[in-house]
């Protein structure tokens, strides 16, 4: 496996295809959600990407303090692709965003909005679970920050 991480502008076309083919998949198609996932901030985002055999596996994205979150960066459209989710490959990609995450933005905590079902994994990603559960696009959240 191969894991690495691209701002927009160097994201190829084709990356970028499979990038939101993949999301697509995951987000719309199997959590049968339908929202608009092309928010005008991927263009800002830090790409990160689990790739085997020149496929794209895993993915998530980082934006910096202040895009979606005034005092915390983001990270999210965490997925793994469906045959590769018992393998541990979520529990590498997160500890890799969340290296990617501090390298990049030092002192900044983290904010993700984390399905609710996931609590436990994030975790034990080292995330702490603060406020309410709340309905985003139809699927319960929950805010979680990691300092």
């Amino acid at each position: 496996m191969k894991f690495s991480y691209y701002n927009f502008e160097e994201l190829s076309n084709k990356q970028l295809y499979y990038i939101l083919r993949i999301r697509s998949r995951v987000f719309v198609v199997e959590q049968n959600c339908i929202y608009q996932d092309i928010d005008n901030h991927d263009i800002k985002a830090t790409h990160v990407l689990v790739e085997k055999n020149d496929k794209i596996i895993g993915y998530s994205r980082i934006l910096k303090k202040g895009i979606l979150y005034k005092n915390s960066c983001a990270i999210g459209r965490v997925l793994i692709d469906k045959n590769e989710r018992r393998n541990k490959v979520g529990d590498l990609l997160m500890k890799f965003t969340i290296k990617t995450t501090k390298f990049l933005f030092k002192n900044d905590s983290i904010k993700i909005s984390a399905q609710s079902h996931l609590k436990n994994f994030y975790s034990k990603q080292g995330f702490i679970y603060k406020g309410e559960d709340y309905l985003e696009d139809g699927i319960p959240h929950c805010a979680m920050y990691f300092d």
